[in-house]
C-alpha cells in the first residue's frame, strides 16, 4: 500500500486549496455496517429489499417497513466510526476548502466529527412525515409502527431516498458544484455504479480536478482516475493524513 502513495500523490494532497470526498458503502463496512443485502438475514430473509424501501411499499404495508428500518437503525446504533472516518476529519482541518458527500445514510460521518456533510441519500436517524414532508426529529425513540405527524394526518418515515424517489435537489446541486470547483476529486469506497453519484467524479475529472480512486476492488471508474490505490480506507486514510500533515 505505501508504494501505492507516491510522494506526487502526497505532495499534492498536502498543497491542494480545494478536495472533495464521496464516500460509499465500502467505508461503512469496516465499522460493520452491514450492507443493503446483508441486513436480509433472520426473520428479514424472506423479504427482497427493494420491496422495502419504496413509497408503494411504505403506502402498502407502513407498519413493515417502519420495523425494518427500526431494526436497521438498531444495528446501526451499535457501531463507532473508524479510522477512515477520523480521516476524514482531519483532512477537513487541513484543507482550505473541504467537502465531504456521501451515499451513506449511516450518520458515521458525523459521528466521527466531519461537519456539513452532503447526504445524498439521506440519514436513516433522521425522520419526516410522508405526506406533508416535515421533518420530525423528536421520533427517534424505538416502534413497532410509523408515528403520525404534529402537523396533519401523515404518517412518519425515515428520511432516506427509496427507490424510485429523487436525490435532495439542494445536496446534489451542493455535491456537483462542488465537484466542477474542487482541484482534488476522491471517490472511497463506493462502486460507481449508483447514479447519480457515479458522475460526480466524472464531473470533476473534466473540469481538470486530480481524481484519486481508494478502493479494495477496480470499479468502472479506475481507468479514468490519476492515482488508483487498492486498498482499505481506513488503511489508507490513515497514512495519508501522517504523510501529508503528520
Amino acid at each position: 500500500m505505501d508504494e501505492q502513495l507516491s510522494q506526487s500523490l502526497i505532495k499534492e494532497i498536502a498543497e491542494s486549496h480545494s478536495i472533495t470526498v464521496l464516500t460509499g458503502a465500502g467505508i461503512s463496512a469496516e465499522s460493520g455496517v452491514p450492507t443493503f443485502r446483508e441486513v436480509q438475514t433472520g426473520l428479514w430473509a424472506k423479504y427482497d429489499p427493494h420491496e422495502l424501501a419504496t413509497p408503494s411499499a411504505f403506502k402498502k404495508n407502513p407498519r413493515l417497513v417502519w420495523k425494518w428500518y427500526e431494526w436497521r437503525r438498531s444495528l446501526i446504533s451499535q457501531v463507532e466510526p473508524n479510522a477512515g472516518h477520523k480521516a476524514l476529519v482531519d483532512f477537513e482541518r487541513h484543507v482550505p476548502k473541504f467537502t465531504l458527500i456521501t451515499q451513506n445514510v449511516d450518520n458515521l460521518h458525523q459521528c466521527a466529527g466531519s461537519n456539513s456533510v452532503i447526504e445524498l441519500h439521506g440519514n436513516i436517524f433522521r425522520n419526516k412525515c410522508y405526506k406533508c414532508g416535515t421533518h420530525a426529529e423528536a421520533y427517534l425513540e424505538p416502534k413497532d409502527e410509523p408515528p403520525q405527524c404534529h402537523y396533519c394526518d401523515g404518517l412518519i418515515r425515515p428520511d432516506v431516498v427509496w427507490f424510485g424517489e429523487s436525490l435532495p435537489a439542494d445536496e446534489l446541486d451542493r455535491a456537483v458544484h462542488s465537484a466542477e470547483e474542487t482541484d482534488m476529486f476522491f471517490s472511497i469506497g463506493t462502486s460507481a455504479f449508483v447514479q447519480p453519484a457515479a458522475s460526480l467524479p466524472l464531473i470533476a475529472l473534466n473540469a481538470g480536478a486530480v481524481i484519486v480512486e481508494i478502493n479494495p476492488q477496480t470499479t468502472p471508474l479506475t481507468d479514468s482516475v490519476s492515482y488508483s490505490i487498492r486498498g482499505l480506507a481506513s488503511r489508507v486514510l490513515s497514512r495519508i493524513v501522517n504523510s501529508a500533515w503528520g
